[in-house]
């Protein structure tokens, strides 16, 4: 049997490489670019900034993806959405880093995702030749962006047996079959920002989780350590603010209009067989749409919402019953079985930091968020901070390229373009080398070339290969992988984010003696060393 594949050189993340390179970094010698905030630009950036030769230290006040990064629809939009609004920038970029992902960075973590759309009678002939149009519109996005057919197939239209076949679920009475279309999908958002965060790490980066920045310059921070209490200044070059919905708290001048996606989760026995998603017209709306999303784990999420959030900014946003009770109230228009609020095993939410662009004494009434632009944008304060605000999860390389880019020009860095357009993240491959991985697809799907590897703890000690909880897939073995490897320090860590069982709060409670169990020996065996 050939030896079991370490994790990539330089990539682990874990408690004693964080305790020691923030050692090194606060009161030490100034880094080229100090990057505040660990969502999917934030680590972007620092993935870009490290890739070009620059010295990098990204922070975090709590983990990777806690924020917006963790709670998307784990979808890879090809900008159609953008088409329909005449953002054709937007929508051609969105597309282009569709296939970047798919074809070049991240193929393990991002595969095609067919979705139908049912004609039901709520649905107008002129509705169905609409989305029609957009559709093949998007499928020339996908053209223009140079993402091959073999990646995402051509949409078609169904016949009403075929639409039942791919959707068991719907109601048939007055279906008259269906649009069929593809995009990408995530297997989990979290999981990319750790693969992000641990390329970064690969290449030289300082990824600091639990380090929250107090106060911002164009020099550095003042930051405090979340596990000790300690303070300290962290000194640099240049200072990118990737903080997301926090972005306004930082930086003087920034006007977040946070708008909050909601998804509820539903065991998957319940609804039945989905070999595809759902595009669900919303009533009264041309172009929008509820989706339903089977995860492929048990569960299937159904969203999302677009509602403008006013006051302070929580730490992880709660779901209120009118998000829930609308989102049901869309399913229940096209499903046969019906889903009660009591089906609800979880529900999340979402703020999306949209840029707020209006005059600030601007009279009347506001936009609704769902009509804000999704164009992101790279400003510059009077101090000197650079910070990257807007955008979507898609086209979040291409954010953390433009703010460094930023960056590079203000502080006149030594650095040359960004190449990360073609560099692959932690567990990429080919097809054909990912099919040849020695581990179940499920989690290659999630590790890609380091499922051999995460397999391989399981093998070592039975206990490690069973499930956390029955009815969930997840491992010990991933457990202990991610304290391991992949920055994990609590079982909050664990549950929430390397691994998504604390989205079902039984679920979460069912499995957190295991994640205390991880921990603890962990924590032993280091303490033995």
């Amino acid at each position: 049997m050939s030896p079991t594949p370490p994790p990539a050189p330089g990539s682990s993340l874990n408690a004693a490489r964080r305790s020691r390179e923030l050692a090194e970094t606060v009161g030490g010698a100034a880094v080229d670019v100090l990057v505040v905030g660990l969502g999917a630009t934030g680590a972007g950036a620092a993935l870009d900034a490290t890739s070009r030769g620059l010295t990098v230290a990204a922070i975090d006040a709590h983990d990777l993806a806690f924020g917006t990064s963790r709670f998307s629809s784990k979808l890879i939009h090809g900008g159609l959405r953008y088409l329909a609004s005449a953002q054709l920038d937007v929508a051609h970029e969105s597309a282009v880093e569709r296939g970047v992902l798919m074809e070049r960075t991240a193929p393990h973590l991002v595969r095609a995702q067919p979705f139908v759309l049912p004609l039901t009678p709520l649905v107008s002939r002129g509705q169905s030749a609409l989305a029609w149009a957009g559709f093949r519109a998007g499928d020339s996005l996908r053209l223009a962006a140079r993402t091959a057919r073999a990646t995402l197939p051509a949409p078609r239209r169904l016949s009403t047996v075929e639409t039942r076949h791919l959707a068991p679920a719907l109601r048939t009475q007055g279906l008259r079959g269906g649009l069929l279309s593809w995009d990408g999908r995530l297997t989990d958002d979290a999981r990319l920002v750790t693969a992000i965060a641990r390329t970064a790490a690969a290449h030289g980066a300082r990824i600091l989780t639990r380090v929250k920045a107090l106060r911002l310059t164009a020099s550095g921070a003042v930051i405090r350590d979340e596990v000790t209490g300690e303070e300290g200044e962290i000194r640099a070059r240049a200072v990118i603010n990737a903080s997301g919905v926090w972005a306004g708290a930082l930086v003087d001048g920034i006007r977040i209009r946070p708008s909050r996606g909601t998804h509820l989760v539903l065991r998957s026995d319940h609804l039945g067989p989905l070999p595809a998603g759902l595009h669900v017209p919303v009533p009264g709306e041309t172009n929008r749409f509820v989706l339903v999303l089977p995860q492929g784990d048990g569960r299937v999420y159904v969203g999302l919402t677009d509602e403008p959030v006013e006051g302070d900014i929580p730490d992880i946003p709660e779901v209120p019953e009118t998000d829930i009770g609308f989102l049901l109230d869309v399913l229940g228009s096209v499903l046969d079985v019906p889903v009660r609020r009591d089906d609800v095993v979880g529900a999340f939410a979402g703020l999306r930091p949209l840029l707020d662009t209006a005059p600030a004494a601007q009279s009347g009434a506001e936009p609704r968020t769902a009509d804000i632009s999704r164009r992101h944008a790279v400003l510059t304060s009077s101090e000197g901070v650079i910070t990257v605000v807007g955008g979507k999860l898609t086209t979040y390389r291409r954010m953390a390229e433009d703010a460094v880019d930023a960056a590079v020009a203000a502080r006149r860095l030594p650095a040359g373009s960004s190449p990360t357009a073609s560099l692959p993240l932690v567990g990429a491959a080919s097809p054909d080398t990912l099919g040849a991985v020695r581990a179940p697809r499920r989690l290659v799907q999630r590790y890609g070339t380091e499922a051999a590897a995460v397999q391989a703890l399981g093998a070592q000690d039975p206990r490690l290969g069973e499930p956390v909880l029955p009815g969930h897939p997840v491992t010990g073995a991933e457990l202990l992988w991610a304290v391991r490897h992949e920055g994990a320090l609590d079982e909050a860590d664990l549950l929430d984010r390397r691994t998504r069982i604390g989205l079902v709060p039984a679920d979460r409670a069912a499995a957190m003696d295991a994640a205390r169990g991880v921990l603890g020996e962990v924590s032993a065996q280091v303490g033995e060393a």
